[in-house]
């Protein structure tokens, strides 16, 4: 629920914890400082609503719900799940050390999160952009890298040209949430790497944006890092001096090139890999496939893109028909 607390706190002894107190040395024990900051939204709002300077243990639990609710009731499913569960944990955590207190009522539930908002992008569309002459070599090599791997952008942007297969036309990633794992008390860096593979129209590409350079990172950017900038060697081109493409500097990229109604309102990274794997999945791909090009681990990731043509249907209807029918 969140991260791990010591089990033994140093509290006031013998009084009762107001509201504040409770929340106060709770948030301080969370060493994360994202944890804290993000937990401290949930919490602190929660505390303020439910009264700062009450006994914890005046609290009953529907005004834990009732807070809640007024507070993200109307809020997006994930900043509700997250909001709920900040509460919660704390809540848990003043129980679990003998603090009387409310708990957060049983109609306060987790909210299932909805399919992905991300837009589809019609492939003709993707074509034709990418095709646009105006855009430049980097960002539509970047583009169409993205949209024929469907990979995350954060795997493409942090692949580097030692990395590349150009004639098997793949390369190995980090996956997302991977971590080095050890064996014999080593650290084993191709335990974390999996594989993602382009088509032609990336082979194309990919020789002109490169122009001779052999190391560093496939994509970087056209000014050198200032002198203040510390970056690990490899994400630096040694030959150019160049820094590795950030994903912040390429989503304002996409943003600039495909924007219509004022920054802000252009196409989104993850864009790339949602469409790809949709047309895939409209173009009949089977749903191993599908997760074996998405590297997805559970088949409910992968079913929003599992979407055969009627023709697929039909033909895969046809099998059921009388034997001598089929013949």
């Amino acid at each position: 629920m969140g991260e791990a607390v010591p089990a033994v706190v140093q509290l006031q002894s013998g009084k009762a914890l107001s509201v504040w107190s409770a929340a106060d040395v709770f948030l301080g024990l969370l060493a994360n400082p994202n944890t804290a900051r993000g937990y401290g939204i949930g919490i602190g709002k929660t505390a303020e609503r439910l009264g700062e300077d009450r006994l914890l243990a005046a609290v009953v639990d529907d005004e834990v719900g009732e807070a809640l609710e007024l507070l993200w009731g109307t809020a997006a499913v994930n900043t509700w799940n997250a909001r709920r569960a900040a509460v919660l944990s704390w809540l848990g955590w003043c129980a679990d050390h003998g603090y009387d207190g409310p708990a957060a009522p049983a109609w306060v539930k987790r909210m299932t999160p909805p399919d992905s908002e991300t837009q589809v992008r019609p492939k003709v569309m993707v074509d034709r952009l990418i095709a646009r002459r105006e855009d430049p070599l980097r960002e539509k090599t970047l583009w169409r890298m993205l949209y024929e791997t469907c990979a995350r952008a954060e795997e493409i942007l942090g692949t580097n040209i030692e990395d590349l297969d150009l004639a098997g036309r793949r390369a190995p990633v980090k996956a997302k949430g991977s971590a080095a794992r050890r064996r014999g008390g080593r650290t084993r860096g191709d335990f974390v790497l999996e594989t993602v593979h382009r088509d032609t129209g990336t082979a194309r590409l990919l020789p002109r944006l490169l122009r001779g350079r052999t190391r560093g990172p496939v994509f970087v950017t056209h000014r050198r890092p200032n002198p203040g900038k510390v970056l690990g060697p490899r994400d630096v081109c040694p030959d150019t001096g160049l820094a590795r493409l950030s994903y912040g500097q390429a989503r304002a990229l996409l943003d600039r090139h495909t924007a219509v109604r004022g920054p802000g309102t252009g196409w989104d990274l993850h864009e790339w890999r949602h469409s790809g794997l949709t047309h895939l999945g409209e173009a009949s791909a089977s749903l191993l496939m599908l997760m074996a090009k998405s590297r997805h681990r559970k088949p409910e990731n992968v079913k929003r893109y599992f979407k055969p043509s009627p023709e697929a249907i039909a033909e895969v209807t046809g099998l059921l028909a009388p034997g001598d029918a089929r013949r």
